[in-house]
C-alpha cells in the first residue's frame, strides 16, 4: 500500500509539469485538439490538490506519503474524480451558467472547500483568513458607509464566481503559474540534475574563495546564483545553507552572522534576473509589459543588493581578521570546462528575450531542450542523464509546483472578489487621500502593510496579495508603475528575514545552531540595502533604467555603489581600521548623501558632492589610522 501510495503522487507530481511543457510547446494545437486555457488550470490545480492530500498532513506536521491516513487517500481520490469531471463539464458550465445555476453551486462549493484544506495544510491560515476578510466585506459592505461603502454579492454568486470565473481562481494569476512558472520550476529541478548546484558552488570558490572573509562570500555568490532558480528563499537557504553555513562558521564568522549572511543572499536571490524566482512572470502580466523589461528594471537595484552583501562579508571578515577559505580551490577554466553547459540555459534565456521577443514560457521550453540534449552525453559529474533522472526531474518539480499552483489558484481568488467587491476602489481611494497628504507617509505604511502581510507568505502570494492591495495607491499618486511594483515585492519579500516571522532566517538560525530572533536581527542588519533601495527607485526611476539614458542610470549605480560602502562601514565598525561610535555616523551619513540621486531633490548635486568629499575624507583618515597602526605593530 505504501509503495501503491508512493507511484500515486509521483504519478500526479510527473503530471503537473508534463502538462504545462505540452500547453507551452503547442502541442494541443498541433495535435488539433480544442482545449480550454481553464481546462488545463482545472486539471492542474486539482492534481496539486490530490497531490497535497497525499503528502500534507491535516495537522501540517511534515508527515511523509506512506503514512496518509484512510481519509487523506479518499479525499485525494475525489480531488482528481473531481478534476476530471469539472475539467470536461467546464466548457458546458461556462455557457450554460443561467441554466445550471444549481449545478454550478454544488461543483463550485467543492472546489472551494478543497481549495482551501488544501492550501491550508500547504501554507497555513494567512491568505485563507485574508480571502476570509475580503469576501465577508463583499457580503455585507452595503452597511457601511463612506469610500469603502459598495453593493453586496450574493453568498451563491460569490461561491460560484470564486471557482468558475475566468476572472477569479482561473485567472490570469494561475495561467501565470501552471503555464509560464512551472517550466521553469522544471528548468532549475534540470538544472540541478546536470550538476548546476556544484557548478555554482565552484565558480565561487574559485572567484572569490581566496579573498578574506572568502566563506562569507562565496555564500553571497552562490546563493545569488542558485537563488535566481530555486524560486524560494527557504529552499536556497536549505540547498547552499548545507553547504556555506559550516564553512562560514569554521572560517571564524559567528554563528548567527553567518546564518544571517545566508538568509539575506538566499532571499534575495527573488530579485536577481534574467529568473527573479516566479514574481517577474506575474509582473509582467499584471503591468502588461515584456518581460525584458522587468528584469531590465531590476538589474540594477539586484546589484546594488549583492554588492552590499559582498562589501558586508568582506568588512566583517577584516573586522575579525578572518582569513580565506583553506585547502585547494579549484580553477575558473577547470569548472568552467566541465560545467559550461550549465550557463547555457541563461545565455539561451537572454537570447530568446531580447533578441528575438520570445514569450517566457518559450524561452524556457528552448532552454530545456537544449539542456536536456547535452544532459543525456555529460553532467558536472562526468555522468550522463538518466531516465530514472529524468522521471526524478519532473517528479521533484511537481512536488515544487504543488504550493505557487495552490497559491495562485487561491491568490487569484482574493484578486477577483476584491476587484468584484469594490474593495479595490474603495481601499485605493483611502490610500490616495493618505498619499496627497504625505507621500512619504504612504509608502511607510505600504512598507509595513507589505512586510506583515508577507509574513510567512511564499514570495510568489506575497507579490500577487500586494500587487492587488498595495501598488494601485502608488500608481494612482503618479509613481511609476514598474516602481511601485518592485517596491511591494521588494518589502514583501524583506518578510522572510524580518522579526517576528522570519521564515528564511530561522531556518538558517536552526542550521547554524544560532538563536532563531538575534539571527532575523542580524539578517536585518546585513540586508539593509534592500529597505532603501526601493525608496531610492520610486523617488528616481533611473535606479530602474527607465526614462533617463545610460549615462544618468549608470551615474546613480556608481554614487550609490560607493555609498553602500561607506554605510555599511559604519554599520560594521570598520573602515580600514576599527572605528569609533562618532566615525561610524560620518561614514553613514556621507554614504546616505551619496545614495540620494541627484534628480530627487533641487540639491541633490550638492548631496552627492558633499557626501564623495566627506567619504574620501574619511578614507584618509582611516588610510592615516591603519598606516600608524601597523607602523606601531612593527617597532613593537
Amino acid at each position: 500500500m505504501r509503495r501503491f501510495i508512493h507511484n500515486g503522487a509521483s504519478v500526479c507530481a510527473a503530471l503537473i509539469p508534463v502538462l504545462a511543457l505540452l500547453w507551452a510547446s503547442g502541442a494541443p494545437l498541433f495535435l488539433g485538439i480544442l482545449v480550454w486555457t481553464e481546462q488545463l488550470l482545472i486539471a492542474s490545480a486539482t492534481l496539486a490538490m490530490a497531490l497535497c492530500f497525499l503528502m500534507r498532513s491535516a495537522k501540517r506536521d511534515g508527515r511523509q506519503a506512506e503514512e496518509a491516513p484512510w481519509f487523506d487517500r479518499a479525499a485525494a481520490v475525489f480531488a482528481l474524480g473531481y478534476g476530471v469531471f469539472l475539467t470536461l463539464r467546464f466548457p458546458y458550465l461556462t455557457e450554460n451558467l443561467f441554466y445550471a445555476q444549481q449545478e454550478a453551486l454544488i461543483v463550485a462549493s467543492i472546489g472551494l472547500v478543497l481549495l482551501l484544506e488544501t492550501v491550508r495544510r500547504a501554507i497555513g491560515w494567512p491568505l485563507i483568513l485574508i480571502l476570509a476578510a475580503i469576501c465577508l466585506y463583499a457580503l455585507f459592505s452595503d452597511q457601511l458607509s463612506g469610500p469603502l461603502q459598495s453593493r453586496a454579492v450574493k453568498p451563491e454568486r460569490l461561491v460560484v464566481f470564486a471557482i468558475l470565473d475566468s476572472a477569479s481562481m482561473v485567472g490570469a494569476a494561475l495561467t501565470i503559474a501552471v503555464v509560464v512558472v512551472v517550466p521553469y520550476v522544471v528548468l532549475a529541478r534540470l538544472l540541478l540534475a546536470s550538476g548546476g548546484s556544484a557548478v555554482f558552488s565552484d565558480l565561487s570558490v574559485s572567484l572569490i574563495g581566496g579573498t578574506r572573509g572568502g566563506a562569507g562570500k562565496i555564500a553571497v555568490l552562490g546563493s545569488a546564483l542558485f537563488g535566481s532558480i530555486s524560486g524560494t528563499a527557504v529552499s536556497n537557504v536549505a540547498s547552499t545553507g548545507a553547504i556555506t553555513i559550516p564553512l562560514m562558521t569554521k572560517a571564524g564568522y559567528r554563528p548567527k552572522t553567518a546564518a544571517a549572511i545566508e538568509a539575506a543572499s538566499s532571499t534575495g536571490g527573488q530579485l536577481v534576473p534574467p529568473i527573479m524566482g516566479a514574481s517577474a512572470f506575474l509582473m509582467a502580466e499584471n503591468l502588461r509589459i515584456p518581460y525584458s523589461e522587468v528584469v531590465i528594471a531590476a538589474l540594477i537595484p539586484s546589484i546594488l543588493y549583492y554588492v552590499s552583501l559582498l562589501v558586508f562579508a568582506d568588512f566583517e571578515a577584516a573586522r575579525r581578521n578572518l582569513k580565506p577559505v583553506e585547502g585547494e580551490r579549484p580553477s575558473v577554466a577547470s569548472v568552467l570546462r566541465r560545467g559550461w553547459f550549465v550557463l547555457l540555459p541563461f545565455a539561451i534565456l537572454i537570447t530568446g528575450l531580447f533578441a528575438f521577443n520570445l514569450r517566457p514560457e518559450t524561452a524556457a521550453l528552448v532552454a530545456l531542450g537544449v539542456l536536456f540534449v547535452i544532459a543525456l552525453y555529460k553532467t558536472y559529474e562526468g555522468r550522463q542523464l538518466t531516465a530514472r533522472d529524468v522521471v526524478k526531474t519532473l517528479v521533484d518539480a511537481g512536488h515544487i509546483a504543488v504550493d505557487i499552483v495552490l497559491i495562485c489558484a487561491i491568490a487569484s481568488i482574493v484578486i477577483g472578489v476584491f476587484n468584484l467587491s469594490g474593495l479595490s476602489f474603495g481601499l485605493t481611494f483611502f490610500l490616495v487621500q493618505v498619499g496627497q497628504g504625505s507621500l512619504i507617509l504612504l509608502l511607510g505604511l505600504t512598507a509595513v502593510l507589505c512586510i506583515i502581510l508577507g509574513m510567512g507568505l511564499p514570495t510568489v502570494g506575497v507579490y500577487l496579495l500586494l500587487a492587488a492591495l498595495a501598488a494601485p495607491p502608488l500608481i494612482e499618486l503618479g509613481i511609476e508603475p514598474m516602481a511601485a511594483h518592485l517596491f511591494v515585492l521588494y518589502f514583501g519579500m524583506l518578510s522572510m528575514i524580518t522579526p517576528p516571522v522570519a521564515i528564511a532566517a530561522f531556518v538558517a538560525a536552526n542550521m547554524a545552531r544560532a538563536p532563531a530572533m538575534l539571527t532575523a536581527v542580524e539578517a536585518v542588519r546585513i540586508g539593509w540595502t534592500a529597505f532603501l533601495v526601493p525608496m531610492l527607485f520610486v523617488a528616481s526611476p533611473a535606479l530602474l533604467m527607465m526614462g533617463s539614458g545610460w549615462l544618468e542610470s549608470g551615474l546613480a549605480l556608481v554614487t550609490a555603489i560607493c555609498g553602500i560602502g561607506l554605510v555599511t562601514a559604519g554599520v560594521v565598525g570598520w573602515f580600514r581600521v576599527i572605528l569609533a561610535i562618532p566615525a561610524r555616523l560620518a561614514c553613514i551619513a556621507a554614504g546616505l548623501s551619496l545614495f540620494v540621486p541627484h534628480s530627487m531633490v533641487d540639491f541633490g548635486v550638492v548631496l552627492n558632492g558633499a557626501g564623495l568629499i566627506g567619504g574620501a575624507l574619511l578614507w584618509v583618515f582611516a588610510q592615516r589610522l591603519g598606516n600608524g597602526a601597523e607602523a606601531a605593530q612593527e617597532r613593537a
